[in-house]
């Protein structure tokens, strides 16, 4: 989609379809609606007077109402989309509303449509433009795909081009539009590898991907697979590993910012889950839903993506990304319940059940990244199914052991818009995954507290190093369709792991 700014007069822009922003008025929510368009042009106002004392339209978010040849107004059509309550009004409803906007064109066959910005303010928060203008195209962007990529009979319905329309030039509303383009394209590329079926994207296929996306970005990058992973020790990801036919694949990539940076300057580590897909190994997976196993790797789908944003935003920190990738099959050599694995680390581990495989390709990924040098850790995954039954599909799970850390990341979740709900990872959690043989075993005692019991295992390998651990299982994979978001891959974390790593910018 071919995506512009520009500033003037939105009424008097000649386009197939023009969207405008709208917000419920009534502090009660029992009270009436009382529907206002988000504009200060005379014009516009007058073009929905008549719709918005209709009472039709009630301005919910995600509702629209569109009018044909609207008077007054140079487009040949206005569509009017809710952000809801005006007290709700934020980042994320505006994110949503521009998505909200391109998916309501798409079925209609609009090839090309402007989005008005919201220049009357609402009574809830204040906004910055710079935070507007990117929320607004990331927002677009992302609505924009839909993920019918295998269909033969697919329809081209697409939104072509995507004007954004400021009343008065802001050139911080200029950058804000340049990194909502870097970071929805990001976010886009993350969630078309996450797309891809099992037996398209294999580990090697992951490896080579992201060698092609650091080659263009800038970044270096190194790809190594079961002859390395056995040489530097990293049993735990390799006995996941070892029961595929397919190899496995050890991604590393790095940012090194242009500036010089001062001594002891932190180095970030993004740490991937890239499980390419998941049959639960000899403790088999039901066939009821196995097919999505394929989005067992958004973890690491988030880190390329984000390191496809570092590149073009390019703070000034060192950031290296690590992605364990394999597939956990249920072969002949597979690791077995009762195993006894020695992790890169040194710490042994009992395996109880080796549909906890996620945990193990982390547990060598994260003491690697500190042997590279990183000095803060942060790592995405689909570890558990237990988030989901804690925090429904809203929230995906926050977990650490650094309060300056985790703080750094939760400020970061009012940029992004995403949903994240800290959950306890306090060390007397840590009798749920002792083990009586080894050092540790990779299951809770019993089904309880499931997503904490994965995070406390992956506690034991962060260390003392400043961690922040993301299960997204819940979160990754769009189950409805939203009137932004179409069905399927999320791109869930990658905008509020970029926001982490824009903190520690020097």
């Amino acid at each position: 989609m071919d995506t512009k700014l520009v500033f003037g007069n939105a009424a008097a822009f000649a386009t197939p379809m023009l969207a405008m922003f709208a917000v419920d008025l009534a502090a009660d929510k029992n009270a009436e609606p009382r529907p206002a368009a988000l504009t200060s042009s005379a014009d516009l106002q007058r073009a929905v007077a008549t719709l918005l004392a209709s009472g039709e339209f009630k301005a919910g978010l995600g509702e629209v109402a569109l009018l044909h040849a609207p008077a007054g107004v140079k487009a040949e059509r206005l569509l009017l989309v809710g952000l809801g309550k005006a007290g709700d009004f934020s980042l994320d409803r505006i994110r949503k509303g521009a998505g909200t906007a391109v998916r309501a064109a798409k079925p209609r066959s609009v090839r090309g449509m402007a989005i008005a910005f919201p220049d009357a303010q609402a009574p809830g928060e204040a906004l910055s433009a710079v935070l507007t203008a990117r929320a607004m195209v990331e927002g677009a962007a992302i609505a924009e795909v839909d993920w019918d990529t295998y269909r033969s009979d697919r329809k081209d319905c697409a939104v072509d081009s995507l004007t954004l329309i400021a009343g008065e030039t802001n050139a911080g509303m200029q950058r804000g539009f340049e990194e909502g383009q870097i970071v929805a394209a990001a976010q886009n590329f993350a969630r078309a590898l996450v797309n891809e079926p099992g037996n398209v994207l294999t580990p090697t296929e992951l490896g080579a991907r992201a060698k092609a996306m650091c080659n263009e970005a800038g970044l270096k990058c190194e790809v190594h697979s079961s002859e390395k992973i056995q040489e530097l020790k990293m049993n735990a990801f390799w006995a996941v590993a070892k029961g595929s036919a397919q190899p496995p694949a050890l991604i590393v990539m790095t940012y090194t910012p242009a500036i010089a940076l001062a001594q002891g300057s932190p180095v970030l580590g993004l740490v991937g889950k890239g499980i390419t897909f998941d049959t639960g190994g000899i403790s088999i997976k039901s066939a009821d839903g196995m097919e999505k196993m394929k989005y067992d790797m958004a973890g690491a789908a988030a880190m390329l993506g984000a390191m496809h944003a570092i590149a073009r935003l390019q703070p000034a920190v060192k950031v290296i990304a690590v992605v364990c990738s394999a597939e956990n099959m249920p072969d002949g050599i597979a690791y077995k319940p009762g195993d006894i694995v020695t992790a890169m680390s040194g710490k042994t581990i009992e395996i109880v059940n080796t549909d906890a495989e996620g945990r193990l390709v982390l547990a060598d990924g994260l003491h690697y990244a500190k042997t590279l040098g990183c000095t803060h850790l942060i790592d995405a995954a689909t570890l558990t199914g237990a988030v989901s039954i804690a925090l429904g599909a809203l929230n995906f799970g926050v977990f650490s052991n650094d309060e300056a850390t985790c703080q750094k990341f939760r400020d970061g979740l009012k940029t992004s818009g995403e949903k994240g709900w800290r959950l306890p990872c306090t060390d007397d959690y840590r009798d749920h995954i002792k083990s009586e043989i080894a050092d540790i075993m990779n299951t809770g005692k019993n089904r309880y507290g499931g997503s904490i019991s994965g995070a406390m295992f992956l506690k034991e390998f962060a260390g003392d190093t400043p961690w922040v651990h993301l299960d997204i299982a819940n979160c990754a994979w769009n189950e409805e369709k939203k009137p932004w978001l179409a069905y399927g891959p999320s791109g869930v974390a990658l905008r509020s792991i970029v926001e982490w790593v824009r903190s520690y910018s020097a």
